[in-house]
């Protein structure tokens, strides 16, 4: 079991820059991978970025343009994203999510077991 809390959300102006936290705890957070997805109302939810369990190894959405940065910490019980030159389009519900399935599965919402609850990022022009 892995429980999840983000946290971090807001609303701000187009091109400022903002960190989300994604809090996790359980059994086997440990052993998790996490990603960071967003939906917007009447969207699917996209994936936006993944860090394996053991924090060598990243994996990010085309749409970033190397924007944003997903990030562990050394206890392995705290995941980021670093979100820059934020734009209107990147308004959504962000959520982080855990998942004990290889690094090439990452980038689909499937491979996913556990959810938190969202964080709503909204950003203005």
């Amino acid at each position: 079991q892995v429980q999840l809390v983000e946290s971090g959300g807001g609303l701000l102006q187009a091109g400022s820059s903002l960190r989300l936290s994604c809090a996790a705890s359980g059994r086997t957070v440990s052993r998790a991978s996490i990603g960071w997805f967003r939906q917007a109302p009447g969207k699917e939810r996209d994936f936006v970025a993944a860090i394996s369990w053991t924090s060598n190894y990243t994996n990010y959405a085309d749409f970033l343009k190397g924007r944003f940065t997903i990030s562990r910490d050394g206890a392995k019980n705290m995941v980021y994203l670093q979100m820059n030159d934020l734009k209107p389009e990147d308004t959504a519900i962000y959520y982080c999510a855990a998942t004990n399935q290889p690094f090439r599965l990452l980038d689909r919402r499937s491979s996913y077991r556990y959810w938190g609850q969202g964080t709503q990022v909204t950003v203005s022009s």
